[in-house]
């Protein structure tokens, strides 16, 4: 009898036992259900980068516009290249990252449409530029004209590669036309790109140099002696086209199309562009 009334004190425990240890385990399933029910937080996106290639007399004004867009634009940041407007086609060519180009010349775009880099539907003369010779702020030299660079005092002038420059290209044409280039060959230092020609006047490096208005009016070390006649060059276009290769293609769009637009075209006037008529 006593050992009856033990196995059942045996048995009663082990069955409260078990009750317990499957309490714990249920509570602790449902711990582990409950968890993936709650949100995982949410990372924020980065913002689409966009590699825009821009003819070095832009410098200035992207660098306003940049974070102008940016600001209204958060989901975009805006990477920018400067050089010549030859340079900046050929690593289009060699196939650099490149969203967007702006050139200072037609001659570069079109060559990129002909070659299917640059969509022509995806193009449209954005502003135009004056060619102006400028001399050193506290230069005594006598230049009025561009026929004055012919006189014995100027001995050094600064112009862009007129194969690969833009402004060196328009510059040769002026000169070309007012007969005086073939004279002038042995006082040309050739440049990169037109902000060096700016550089070298600047400095005093040379006696003068030949850039656009708009890069004159941004320095105060340099003075306009005088402004080409529009007639001795080819019109000074800047175009602006997405590039077929786009992985953004979308939001290149998107600032192709507010550089056009009224707000952007504030501030391109003024740093001293002008509008340039849109293609039909």
């Amino acid at each position: 009898m006593l050992e009856m009334k033990r196995f059942s004190r045996f048995t009663s425990m082990f069955v409260m036992l078990a009750l317990l240890l499957s309490a714990v385990g249920c509570s602790s399933s449902n711990n582990q259900q409950a968890a993936p029910q709650q949100a995982p937080a949410q990372q924020a996106s980065s913002p689409v980068e966009l590699y825009v290639l821009a003819a070095a007399s832009l410098t200035d004004v992207m660098k306003e516009l940049t974070p102008l867009y940016e600001s209204t634009h958060p989901d975009q940041k805006l990477v920018i290249s400067y050089g010549s407007s030859g340079t900046l086609q050929q690593q289009i060519e060699q196939g650099a990252p490149a969203d967007l180009f702006i050139s200072a010349a037609t001659k570069q775009m079109k060559e990129l449409v002909e070659k299917g880099l640059i969509d022509a539907k995806n193009t449209a003369d954005l502003v135009t530029n004056r060619l102006v010779l400028i001399i050193p702020k506290d230069s005594q030299a006598q230049v009025h004209a561009f026929a004055d660079l012919q006189k014995p005092a100027i001995e050094k002038i600064a112009i862009g590669q007129p194969e690969s420059v833009p402004a060196g290209t328009y510059a040769k044409q002026s000169l070309t036309n007012l007969g005086i280039w073939d004279a002038l060959q042995p006082k040309f230092i050739f440049t990169k790109d037109v902000r060096q020609v700016l550089t070298y006047v600047e400095t005093g490096n040379v006696d003068a140099g030949i850039v656009y208005q708009t890069d004159a009016a941004s320095s105060d070390n340099v003075k306009i002696a005088a402004v080409a006649d529009e007639k001795t060059h080819s019109p000074i276009v800047y175009p602006i086209g997405i590039t077929t290769n786009s992985k953004h293609a979308k939001e290149a769009q998107t600032l192709y199309s507010w550089l056009q637009e009224p707000e952007a075209k504030a501030i391109f006037t003024k740093y001293g562009f002008e509008t340039a008529v849109k293609n039909e």
